[in-house]
């Protein structure tokens, strides 16, 4: 008898596990250990009489839904208050049929599933089986009567404890993977956007002003504007180009590149480009960002600076890289925008940053640290 309870205790844990965001199933399977609870018609089966019969019945059906709700349920003040009900069946129908004390087996192994704090499961654990014990002593029955219940209730809710700690740690597991997806996901939505923005901001501002560069040359020098219509297509392939490069993740051919492309832009708006050159060499990855804060900072200049010259620098030394980008515009940035946000993002993932000056003109300062070197190993 003692075995079977045990192995009906262990069973006893019917909650799914928490987390997932899964349906419950039902698992018909699950309802194998009421078997158990058949116990309480042992003494209707002694006696001979038919009210034992009826009121074991009665209890029978009480239990049903209440290990249904407990099993099953998923609102959680329900279960509880099915706990409880289960709770004073039992205390109330031990008195009549000892076999009832099994019932509070039932309690301590829902108690895990039901309440989440460890201290309090523990407690109530230990308050069941004191219960159990206290009602058989009180109603001064034989220790074989209550005692096994009494003391196969600590197993029965500890072991469910486990299993239910188990399953939380699982649901909170389920739902940090989903957070850190989600995080993800907005961080690959952000990179996307920022990219395409640096990419094509810059490509098609210079449509812009060659298309009306080449309407204002139509009626004057057709053959200007028909070069300024090549010139279009050509930067419209090359935007295209560019969209792909940023798609397979090459998005620059470099800053020496850019700077050219950078003077020929300028040049469209009467902006003189200055720049010492050859550049000095530097590392790929902040090559690469320093070449989209280009291309943004001079599309800022084309489209709201109204300067005359711009000035470039580069400069690299064993603390890192800096790209100065000042113009002798109105400046005046009051509010940074996408751009200027999408450059400090960039440079921040590198451990850089952004500096504005936009008191006389606007001076932009971009900084990238030069990567660590591990410590060499003595020989």
């Amino acid at each position: 008898m003692s075995e079977s309870v045990v192995e009906c205790a262990a069973g006893a844990g019917l909650q799914k596990p928490e987390g997932g965001g899964h349906r419950q199933r039902w698992n018909v399977l699950r309802l194998v250990w009421l078997v158990y609870a058949l116990a309480l018609f042992v003494l209707p089966l002694q006696e001979h009489r038919l009210v034992p019969w009826i009121v074991s019945g009665l209890v029978f059906l009480c239990v049903l839904p209440l290990v249904l709700v407990l099993s099953f349920g998923r609102v959680r003040h329900l279960q509880v208050a099915a706990l409880i009900a289960l709770t004073g069946l039992a205390g109330a129908y031990a008195p009549f049929n000892y076999e009832a004390f099994i019932l509070f087996i039932y309690v301590a192994a829902f108690i895990p599933f039901v309440v989440d704090s460890v201290r309090l499961s523990i407690g109530l654990i230990l308050l069941t089986a004191a219960v159990t014990a206290g009602e058989g002593l009180l109603l001064h029955a034989s220790p074989w009567a209550w005692a096994i219940y009494a003391v196969i209730v600590l197993p029965a809710g500890l072991s469910n404890l486990l299993v239910a700690e188990r399953n939380r740690a699982h649901a909170r597991l389920v739902r940090a993977h989903e957070q850190i997806e989600h995080l993800a996901q907005e961080a690959e939505r952000e990179r996307i956007a920022r990219d395409l923005h640096d990419v094509l901001g810059h490509t098609l501002s210079l449509i812009v002003l060659k298309s009306e560069l080449a309407g204002r040359l139509v009626r004057t020098d057709g053959a200007a504007a028909a070069r300024e219509i090549t010139d279009i297509e050509q930067t419209a392939r090359k935007a295209l180009a560019d969209v792909r490069e940023t798609i397979r993740g090459y998005r620059s051919d470099g800053l020496a590149a850019e700077l050219d492309r950078a003077r020929q832009t300028l040049a469209l708006v009467g902006v003189t480009l200055e720049c010492a050159e050859p550049l000095p060499q530097v590392e790929p990855t902040a090559a690469a960002a320093l070449t989209l804060v280009l291309r943004e900072a001079i599309t800022n200049i084309v489209r709201h600076a109204r300067a005359r010259n711009c000035r470039v620098s580069l400069t690299v030394d064993p603390r890192g890289t800096a790209l100065r980008i000042e113009d002798d515009g109105r400046g005046g940035i009051e509010r940074e925008g996408n751009g200027l946000r999408g450059m400090r993002e960039r440079l921040a993932a590198l451990g850089g940053g952004l500096l504005v000056d936009s008191s006389s003109g606007t001076r932009l300062t971009a900084t990238i640290p030069a990567p660590s070197v591990p410590a060499s190993v003595p020989a």
